[in-house]
C-alpha cells in the first residue's frame, strides 16, 4: 500500500458502487437565492440563525476514497453518482493524497471521503509547455486535464501531470468496536471534519473555509472570494455553503436530487473583450455551412479563446457583428465560449460587413437554404469537407467506435490519399500507414484490431454512423429493430416509415431520400462485401434485464449523467428509449428546465414522472 508508482498498466476500469450515493448540489446564482436557501433552512430546523461552513467549489474531477484500517483501499470516479470506475492505481500518483492516514486515532475503522482532483494553473501551463516540446497538442483546460488524467492507462503518465486533490467531505464512517479513543468534537461539524482531514495529512480546504453565522455573512464571503478568484493558484467556479452542524444536516435530510443542507453559489460567467478579426466558414458532414468568428486570442476562465461559432447568417445580423468589431465574450457555465454582443460604440469606421458566401467554401458548389431553416447548405455529397466529416462521425465513439482512429488520423489519411470514403476504412493500406511518423507496430496493430472489431457492431451503430440527417441514436435503434436487413429500407415508402415509433414526416423524408440514393446503396453493398454486418442479428432495444419491457424518455438537463449515459444505463438493464411522449411511455425522467414533454406527460395518467435520482434508485434497486 505504500508504493505509489505501479509497474502494470490499467487494462480496464472496473465499475464499483459508492458506499453512499454522490448526489448533486442545488445551485444559486445571486444573493436572493442564498437568502431563500437560508429561509428554508431556518424553517426546517426551527432556528432563528444558522451557522454555515463556506468553502470553494473546485473545478476538477470528483472522486471518492475508501480507507480501511488506516490504509487507502479504493478510489473511484463519481460516475453516475451511484457507481463509478475504480482508479486506485492512478489516484496513488497524486502526492497530496496519503496512502495511509491515522483514522484509528479518532476511533474510525472504515471511512469514505469525497474530494476533487484538480490541475493547478502552474501545472497546467508547465505540462502544455512539455506538450509543445513534443510537438503534441496542448490540453484544453485544467478541468478536462484533471478528468482525463484519472482514466489514463499508465499510472506513470498520471504522475507526470502533477495533479493535486482537495478532500472536502466525510460521507460515511464506521467506528472500531474495541478502540478506546474518545469521541472527537471534530466529527460533529462539517468544519471539524475538514480540520480532521487536514490533521491527518489531507489537503482539505480548511485554510480556504470560513464558518459564519447568518446568511449575510455567507453572502459577503462568497462575493469576496469571487472578486479574488483570478488570483487563486487553481480554478474554482463557485462556493459551497453547508449547514455546519452535522446533526442539523441529518434533520434537514435530502431530496431525491440534492441535500437540503447544502447549496452551490455559482460565480458569474467570466467575460472579456477582444477584437473580431475575421470569419471562417466551415462545412459539416450534412453540408451545413457554419461561420466561425476568429478572435484576437484572449485568456478567459482557464483557456485561451481564439475562435467562437456564430452559428448562422441570422445570428450574425441579430448580434450586429462586423469584422473589426470589439466584442464582449463569455464562457457560459465556464465551458462554452460565446459572443454576448458587439460594441458599436467603439467602432472606428474601418469595420467590414460579414458577407455570407453564395458558394461552398470548399467545393465551390452553389449553396441552398430551405425556407424553414436558418442554415445554408452545400448539397454536393462529394464535397471534400463533408466526406471527411462523415468519416469522422462514422468512426466516432457513439457510432462505430473505432478506437485509435480519431479525427486527426482521418484528416491525415485523407490528405495523403490513403482514405477517400467510408468503405475505405476497411481496405486501408497498412504498409503505407506504417511508413508514417508515429505509426509503429503497436499503433498499427491497435488500429487494425479496432477496425476489425467494428465489423460486429450492432446494426443501430452502423445506421447512426451513416449520418442520415435527423437520425439520432434513438431513431437509429428504432430503424435497426424494424427490419431484417438494412437494405430492406429501399422498399419502404415515406408513409410506411412514418408508421415507425418516433419517426415523423421530416425524419421519414430524410430516411427515404437516403435509401433512394444509388450512391448510398452502393456504399452499403460495398461495406457488406467488406464484412460489415447489415443484418439485424438481435433486437437493439428492450433486451434482457431488470427493466425489460419498460420504456423511458429523458427531458430537461440531467445533473448527474449525460443524456447518452442515462439512456445507455436504461438499455443495459433491458429498457427501451422513446423520443416522444405517448401512451407507450412508462417513465419520463425529468431533469432541470424540463419543457413541453413534461406538460404533455402530466396529461397521461399511465406515465410515471420521476427525477434523475429516482431513476438511479430504480436501476440500483434492480
Amino acid at each position: 500500500p505504500n508504493q505509489r508508482v505501479g509497474n502494470s498498466l490499467n487494462s480496464q476500469f472496473t465499475t464499483v458502487s459508492h458506499l453512499v450515493p454522490m448526489l448533486s448540489l442545488d445551485n444559486s446564482y445571486n444573493a436572493d437565492d442564498l437568502t431563500d436557501f437560508d429561509r428554508k433552512a431556518r424553517e426546517l430546523t426551527g432556528l432563528e440563525e444558522i451557522e454555515y461552513c463556506i468553502e470553494p467549489k473546485f473545478d476538477g474531477a470528483s472522486i471518492s476514497l475508501i480507507y480501511e484500517n488506516d490504509q487507502l483501499v479504493r478510489a473511484t470516479t463519481r460516475g453516475d453518482g451511484v457507481e463509478g470506475e475504480e482508479i486506485t492505481n492512478n489516484i496513488k500518483q497524486i502526492r497530496s493524497i496519503p496512502l495511509s492516514a491515522a483514522f484509528s486515532s479518532f476511533g474510525i475503522q472504515q471511512v469514505e471521503i469525497r474530494g476533487e482532483v484538480i490541475m493547478s494553473k502552474s501545472s497546467f501551463n508547465q505540462y502544455n509547455q512539455l506538450q509543445a516540446g513534443r510537438n503534441l497538442p496542448p490540453l484544453a483546460n485544467p478541468r478536462n486535464a484533471a478528468s482525463g488524467s484519472l482514466r489514463m492507462k499508465d499510472p506513470k503518465d498520471v504522475a507526470e501531470r502533477g495533479l493535486d486533490a482537495f478532500l472536502y467531505h466525510i460521507s460515511f464512517y464506521t467506528k472500531e468496536t474495541n478502540n478506546s479513543a474518545a469521541h472527537s468534537s471534530l466529527l460533529d461539524t462539517h468544519g471539524g471534519n475538514l480540520s480532521l482531514l487536514w490533521q491527518l495529512g489531507f489537503r482539505s480546504p480548511e485554510k480556504e473555509t470560513k464558518v459564519v453565522k447568518g446568511i449575510q455573512a455567507v453572502i459577503d464571503y462568497c462575493l469576496a472570494f469571487e472578486a479574488g478568484r483570478d488570483d487563486l493558484p487553481y480554478e474554482i467556479d463557485g462556493m459551497v455553503v453547508k449547514v455546519n452542524d452535522l446533526q442539523l444536516q441529518e434533520k434537514m435530510g435530502m431530496t431525491s436530487h440534492h441535500p437540503r443542507w447544502a447549496i452551490a453559489f455559482k460565480f458569474k460567467a467570466r467575460q472579456a473583450t477582444t477584437q473580431l478579426s475575421g470569419i471562417e466558414f466551415q462545412v459539416g458532414r450534412t453540408g451545413a455551412v457554419t461561420p466561425v468568428a476568429k478572435l484576437d486570442p484572449v485568456y478567459l476562465g482557464g483557456v485561451t479563446v481564439s475562435s467562437i461559432s456564430v452559428h448562422n447568417e441570422e445570428y450574425i445580423k441579430e448580434k450586429d457583428l462586423k469584422i473589426g468589431d470589439t466584442v464582449l465574450i463569455e464562457r457560459a457555465g465556464d465551458v462554452i465560449p460565446q459572443i454576448v454582443k458587439s460594441m458599436p460604440e467603439l467602432r472606428t469606421g474601418n469595420e467590414e460587413n460579414i458577407i455570407f458566401p453564395k458558394n461552398c467554401p470548399v467545393c465551390h458548389s452553389i449553396l441552398f437554404k430551405e425556407e424553414t431553416e436558418a442554415v445554408w447548405r452545400c448539397i454536393n455529397i462529394e464535397c471534400e469537407a463533408q466526406v471527411v466529416e462523415r468519416i469522422i462521425h462514422f468512426v466516432s465513439k457513439d457510432a462505430m467506435d473505432i478506437k485509435s482512429f480519431g479525427e486527426a488520423n482521418v484528416r491525415k489519411f485523407y490528405e495523403l490519399g490513403l482514405l477517400k470514403d467510408i468503405p475505405g476504412i476497411y481496405s486501408l493500406d497498412f504498409d503505407k500507414i506504417g511508413e508514417l511518423e508515429g505509426f509503429g507496430k503497436k499503433s498499427l496493430d491497435n488500429l487494425r484490431t479496432a477496425i476489425e472489431a467494428s465489423k460486429q457492431q450492432p446494426l443501430y451503430r452502423l445506421i447512426y454512423g451513416l449520418g442520415i440527417r435527423f437520425v439520432g441514436e434513438t431513431t437509429a435503434k428504432t430503424l435497426a429493430n424494424a427490419v431484417e436487413h438494412l437494405l430492406d429500407y429501399q422498399k419502404r415508402t415515406e408513409q410506411e416509415l412514418q408508421e415507425l415509433e418516433d419517426v415523423g414526416t421530416k425524419v421519414a423524408k430524410s430516411i427515404f431520400q437516403f435509401f433512394s440514393n444509388e450512391q448510398n446503396i452502393q456504399m452499403l453493398q460495398q461495406l457488406e462485401s467488406l464484412g460489415i454486418q447489415l443484418k439485424n442479428t438481435k433486437k437493439e432495444t428492450g433486451g434482457s434485464g431488470s427493466l425489460q419491457g419498460q420504456t423511458f424518455l429523458f427531458t430537461g438537463t440531467l445533473t448527474q449523467l449525460k443524456r447518452s449515459e442515462a439512456e445507455a444505463m436504461a438499455e443495459a438493464h433491458g429498457g427501451q428509449i422513446l423520443s416522444g411522449v405517448s401512451n407507450k411511455l412508462n417513465y419520463l425522467v425529468v431533469g432541470e428546465d424540463a419543457g413541453s414533454k413534461l406538460e404533455k406527460a402530466k396529461k397521461i395518467n399511465s406515465i410515471n414522472i420521476i427525477s434523475e435520482a429516482e431513476f438511479l434508485q430504480l436501476v440500483a434497486a434492480q
